[in-house]
């Protein structure tokens, strides 16, 4: 199996490339990251920006170390995007990600992805409307897809999310709204699942299963995240917490699903107030005993 490392538990701690391109190699030993726009915004001005993104670049090709894809973290999860009730918010929502392919693009990483978004409370419980936003949020990715294309990304990554306004919330749900664009756009769109909200009960009608998920999407995944949770958040732990999600739930899991090709990446996000070293030595932890699974 595949083990990789989100770069969300860096944020607010380890903010020199050099530093954390360091740690991810000699302490974490991985070989495969995917960088998080909590690091570095794509609306911040073009000329630092890339000059920030060819730092991390740098740093991480100097130890090895590939930027697989670039992800949306929890600064740009908080915003409605695609599913935003007005079209002028899901313009300003498509500009946003076109910059975020272009930092995509400056990190060196060939994929991009992120959540689709969620509609307004009065959109979801409106049928017609919610009919609306979903071929709006196909059409946005379409558009998308062809920038990506043009600046020469390979794919686009949406991730499954436990709640209902934000589509993707069930395995049929999440591997219908992809289906429907698979050969429609100018790269391919595919599925990130992660383990946290496959597990997550809070929607009743999902299926709380990750063998279900990726049975039912295997066509269409292409990433998964890895955290620990006890199954009623979004927890987003590291492994030393006790949860639901063990070393060997996750090696049976993919090996019944026949999808032990598929990169992995653990994503930590902390409390910003929790202790850095506290944090660091959790890691440590977590990626060791992940290690002894995937290695």
């Amino acid at each position: 199996m595949k083990l990789g490392l989100n770069l969300s538990f860096a944020t607010k701690r380890w903010l020199k490339p050099e530093n954390l391109a360091r740690l991810c190699a000699e302490t974490f030993n991985v070989s495969s990251v995917q960088f998080t726009f909590d690091l570095i915004d794509p609306w911040w001005p073009k000329i630092q920006r890339r000059e920030l993104a060819t730092a991390y670049r740098e740093a991480f090709e100097e130890r090895g170390i590939q930027i697989a894809s670039a992800f949306g973290g929890v600064a740009s999860y908080t915003y409605a995007q695609l599913l935003a009730p007005t079209q002028a918010q899901r313009d300003v929502s498509l500009a946003f990600w076109k910059r975020a392919v272009d930092l995509t693009v400056e990190l060196g990483a060939r994929a991009v992805g992120t959540p689709l978004g969620g509609m307004s409370y009065e959109d979801w419980k409106d049928p017609a409307a919610a009919r609306e936003l979903y071929a709006c949020a196909q059409a946005s990715l379409i558009q998308l897809a062809a920038y990506a294309r043009e600046r020469g990304l390979s794919e686009i990554m949406i991730e499954a999310t436990p709640l209902r306004p934000e589509i993707l919330y069930t395995p049929k749900a999440a591997r219908q709204f992809i289906a429907e664009l698979d050969g429609k756009t100018a790269v391919p769109v595919r599925l990130l699942i992660d383990w946290g909200h496959a597990l997550c009960t809070r929607i009743p009608e999902a299926s709380h299963d990750m063998g279900v998920w990726l049975r039912e999407c295997a066509p269409y995944v292409s990433g998964i995240h890895l955290q620990q949770t006890d199954g009623l958040w979004d927890r987003h732990w590291d492994f030393t917490a006790e949860g639901l999600v063990t070393p060997a739930l996750i090696r049976d899991t993919m090996r019944q699903a026949g999808m032990e090709h598929v990169p992995q990446y653990l994503e930590v996000v902390t409390i910003f107030e929790d202790d850095a070293d506290e944090v660091l030595a959790r890691m440590k932890a977590s990626m060791r005993q992940l290690h002894a699974v995937f290695d």
